[in-house]
């Protein structure tokens, strides 16, 4: 019996190392199958490198295994339930928190998007080449960062204007002094005026003249002021005045035909003659009054310059009267007389 115990011991220790060899074998191959499967990627969070080991395949398994959580609005590179490789490289950007102040609304916001253009164009938030941004659109995205839009519009006005018309006075030597005519009527013009107003979030916040045109151009209106001079005869009555171009001062004294001293006939070969209601003759210097002239006297009345004398020289008139008591009584004089249109 101890012989069978004794070849029996034999048999087994023969069998050992051939068994621990098989499972040494199976083992490593085990080992290197394990190894074969692994794989090491490299996850970069907002710049933030982690190197992850692994023999999973599934990119959310590989992050939920580490710890690694992809928010909603967070931005990754590929899709979560992608499968990745050995050597692989997965960014991930994580959202921040930001404020956007726009159309009268605080929203809250969390995006990962690079700049503030991007999160308002990833918002669907509608921004015209007016709007205001502040800070500008290629400011980076940072936590805590209140963006706000000012919306800017513009609008054209275009209003008519009346322009006022000038009056333009001439003075007019054939009028009467003081008086006004209306030789052309104003006519106001018009204009078109555009106006450029600028609203910001529907208020108004400035407005200037961008254009300006003349439909139509305004008519002066022109009135002729009268410069000629009259005179108002002494008489009363109803007696008309009498427009003059200029007065002289002059010395008179009278003459008559009553006592034969003085022809009848006068140097422009007129009788001479006394009308109180019309013109008489009188005598002058045809250097300074002009034979034909028509006058008014003071105290006299009408005249014509018809005659001359010898006597009559510079600044003096000799007015014709009926009679011999008229003229002494006239005397020497000394009068203002009108020279009439």
């Amino acid at each position: 019996m101890m012989i069978k115990f004794k070849d029996k011991l034999k048999s087994n220790f023969s069998i050992w190392p051939k068994t621990v060899f098989v499972v040494v074998l199976i083992l490593l191959s085990a080992a290197v199958t394990i190894w074969g499967l692994r794989n090491t990627v490299e996850v970069v969070v907002d710049g933030q490198k982690v190197e992850i080991t692994t023999l999973s395949k599934n990119l959310k398994t590989i992050l939920e295994n580490n710890g690694i959580t992809v928010a909603q609005k967070d931005k990754i590179s590929v899709e979560l339930d992608s499968e990745v490789n050995d050597g692989d490289i997965i960014y991930i950007n994580k959202a921040v928190d930001v404020e956007v102040v726009v159309d009268g609304k605080n929203l809250s916001i969390a995006s990962a998007e690079k700049t503030v253009e991007d999160m308002l164009e990833a918002e669907n938030i509608k921004i015209s080449q007016e709007d205001k941004i502040v800070p500008s659109m290629d400011e980076n995205l940072q936590a805590g960062m209140t963006v706000e839009v000012t919306r800017v519009k513009k609008k054209l006005l275009k209003e008519v204007q009346p322009i006022a018309f000038e009056t333009e006075t001439r003075k007019n030597s054939e009028l009467n002094q003081g008086v006004e005519k209306v030789v052309q009527k104003g006519s106001k013009g018009k204009r078109t005026i555009t106006t450029e107003v600028v609203y910001e979030n529907g208020k108004e916040v400035n407005r200037r003249v961008v254009k300006e045109v003349v439909s139509k151009n305004p008519i002066n209106k022109i009135i002729d002021i009268g410069t000629l001079a009259v005179v108002r005869p002494s008489r009363g009555g109803n007696v008309k005045d009498f427009a003059y171009s200029s007065m002289i001062s002059c010395v008179s004294t009278a003459y008559t035909s009553d006592r034969g001293d003085s022809g009848t006939i006068t140097a422009t070969g007129t009788t001479v003659r006394r009308n109180p209601n019309g013109y008489s003759t009188v005598a002058v210097d045809p250097r300074v009054i002009p034979l034909g002239t028509k006058l008014y006297i003071e105290g006299y009345g009408l005249a014509i310059a018809e005659d001359t004398g010898g006597a009559i020289i510079g600044n003096k008139v000799d007015v014709y009267v009926n009679s011999y008591d008229e003229a002494v009584n006239w005397g020497r004089r000394q009068v203002n007389v009108y020279i009439l249109k």
